[in-house]
């Protein structure tokens, strides 16, 4: 542990927001991803948002080549990764020019001076040096030659000049990692781990973390330092975990409650292909991951392994939703347990791959043809992407259908800290299959679309002696399966699929309406629930009344949705689409809901949320000042 030096004076705050910026080949996910997991460690409560370029490699030092990770942690509970950063950590012209619009007033920059020469300002379009012309002074400027530092602390090393320059952004790391007293040897032990095969490189990060700590302690112009309690959660083990990770590890629970082999059938695609990587990794858990050669074979592979007996998953963004929309159709002709898991990115088309947004939820709903009802879930935040995917799980196998789960990419790569499960109370999903004929007209024959009380047909498998049937994508007779053009024969079906999964049990919706004398309620789904979250709680504490529900089942909707929002004089669905749920809640209800729509590849913030909530409440912001 890094320890001496002078003292500083220390400031106590009850939450931080800090945005670490750069090109992308500075190292800012590294970087605010080691921050993070310090600040996990040391028990603050937190958020983050990575923000990633679209380009695999813009040029460097171009404004669409800045990558930025935010990180927001607190001494309480907290639900947003931040509006805007408290501290900026900006390593170039590119960075600060990106960024410093998101920085208010009398906030903290602390930049690495060595990359503000003419050439760099100027491609971004500066026309004089920001940090000399007077046009930051609103805000507490650190000037940090951080480039030169890092150099000079690994003279000795043997590195060259280039590879000494990378470690950078742990001499920025270190500085931080002292200002706001941070732990420093878990930081130290994963770089040395991270970096096993190259033991130099590993030294040299390490001395340059080091370094910048050594430079807060002996600087004067960082003579105070800051301290963010840890925050009081409720007994039990956690861990940092993102979106990705906690779809994934669902999966692998899932697989286990069921007692079922796992088949990952998937094609790379952002942001989901973390899932396709984390699950490689977990051939113990008997998770079979198939990387297909596109969309089409991935969730073909993950359908004819539900066939043969397997948890058959699939794994995608929105442009693969398409792809795979025929034979997600097959897998509803066929009453067959599938998971389909999109990872919501901005479209159309290919649209915008590394930022956020959920306009996939109407392709969910209806993006097949013909009458395709499938069950659609929402996980509302980075660790309940895992009780998602168990409950996905459940309504796919017991009522032999495929399940839609619609994450995004705030979830995906955003993080928080998640309270690991007991394993042991985690629901039993296993499933019988047939093992006799159950023809009812005495034949001794399998039937396939014979059903249960929940109209879902037997999962019989391939090989089963006796039980010869036959599936496809070809309308079936009622019960036999054997094909059928019979027009009452298509709308008995059609309707039977559509009456199984209106059946789907899921909770009733739940309404946080502290004193119950709330007029306007803001329901909301997936990712929103976080910024909804924090702005209704800003109103509570001006001494306003509001309600917050939010939806995590898509389809069927809970019961009580209806009577909810008749209870309420105004309802507000914020989106980050043109207000796809609103109209869905319009047909359905008949309620004339306010849609407030984002379509920016951003989530909402806290701010602009409650000046819209205000405005129904009969007040702004301004006013409630």
């Amino acid at each position: 542990m890094i320890s001496g030096g002078k003292p500083a004076g220390r400031v106590r705050l009850d939450r931080v927001v800090i945005r670490f910026a750069g090109d992308s080949g500075d190292g800012m996910q590294l970087t605010g991803d080691r921050f993070t997991s310090e600040a996990a460690a040391f028990g603050n409560d937190l958020a983050t948002l990575p923000n990633f370029p679209a380009e695999i490699r813009a040029p460097a030092g171009t404004l669409p080549g800045v990558s930025s990770f935010q990180l927001h942690f607190a001494d309480d509970d907290i639900l947003t990764p931040g509006d805007r950063p408290d501290v900026l950590v900006a390593m170039n012209p590119a960075a600060l020019k990106a960024n410093i619009g998101d920085v208010p007033q009398g906030g903290t920059l602390l930049v690495n001076t060595d990359e503000f020469v003419k050439r760099n300002l100027g491609k971004v379009g500066y026309d004089a040096n920001p940090l000399e012309d007077g046009s930051l002074d609103a805000y507490q400027l650190l000037p940090v030659a951080m480039a030169t530092l890092t150099q000079g602390a690994l003279a000795d090393t043997g590195l060259s000049k280039k590879d000494a320059e990378r470690c950078k952004n742990m001499f920025a790391l270190g500085l931080l990692s002292w200002m706001y007293g941070r732990p420093t040897e878990g930081t130290e032990r994963f770089l040395r781990e991270k970096f096993a095969r190259k033991p130099d490189i590993a030294e040299a990060n390490v001395l340059a973390f080091r370094a910048g700590w050594n430079y807060g302690e002996t600087t004067e112009a960082f003579a105070t330092t800051y301290e963010v309690a840890p925050a009081k959660f409720p007994p039990g083990e956690y861990r940092q975990i993102t979106g990705n990770a906690a779809l994934s590890y669902g999966i692998v629970a899932a697989g286990q409650c069921a007692q079922l082999p796992v088949f990952l059938g998937s094609y790379p695609i952002t942001p989901a292909s973390d899932i396709l990587h984390e699950l490689s990794k977990h051939k113990n858990f008997n998770v079979i991951t198939m990387q297909a050669e596109d969309e089409i074979a991935g969730v073909g592979a993950a359908l004819g392994a539900a066939y043969g007996g397997a948890l058959g998953v699939t794994t995608t963004s929105g442009p693969g939703i398409a792809l795979k929309a025929e034979t997600i159709g097959l897998a509803v002709m066929q009453e067959l347990p599938l998971l389909v898991i999109d990872v919501q990115r901005g479209g159309p088309s290919t649209g915008l791959p590394t930022k956020t947004e959920q306009a996939d939820l109407l392709q969910a709903l209806h993006g097949r043809n013909g009458e395709s009802p499938v069950p659609v879930l929402a996980p509302l935040s980075p660790g309940d992407c895992f009780d998602v995917v168990i409950d996905a799980v459940r309504i796919a196998l017991r009522y032999r259908t495929p399940v839609l789960v619609l994450s995004d990419g705030a979830l995906a790569n955003g993080s928080e800290p998640w309270l690991i499960p007991d394993v042991d109370e985690l629901p039993d999903l296993r499933v019988t299959f047939a093992t006799e004929p159950n023809a009812t007209d005495g034949s001794g024959e399998h039937w396939p679309y014979v059903r249960d009380e929940s109209l879902a047909r037997e999962w019989a498998i391939p090989g089963t002696p006796g039980l010869q049937h036959r599936i496809g994508g070809l309308e079936k007779a009622d019960g036999k399966g054997s094909i059928s053009y019979d027009p009452d024969n298509h709308d008995r079906m059609v309707r039977l699929r559509q009456a199984k999964i209106d059946g789907v049990e899921v909770p009733g919706l739940e309404v946080e309406d502290p004193g119950g004398h709330a007029d306007v309620l803001v329901l909301g789904w997936g990712s929103t629930y976080g910024p909804i979250g924090a702005a209704c709680r800003a109103i509570r504490k001006r001494g306003q009344s509001i309600a917050q529900a939010h939806l995590r089942h898509l389809n069927p909707f809970p019961a009580n949705l209806g009577e909810v929002l008749a209870r309420y004089g105004t309802v507000i669905v914020p989106e980050m689409n043109l207000g796809q749920l609103s109209l869905l809640l319009r047909a359905r209800y008949l309620v004339d809901v306010v849609s407030y729509t984002k379509v920016a590849g951003t989530p909402f913030m806290e701010s602009e949320l409650v000046d819209v909530f205000s405005e129904h409440l009969g007040t702004t912001l301004a006013e409630a000042a």
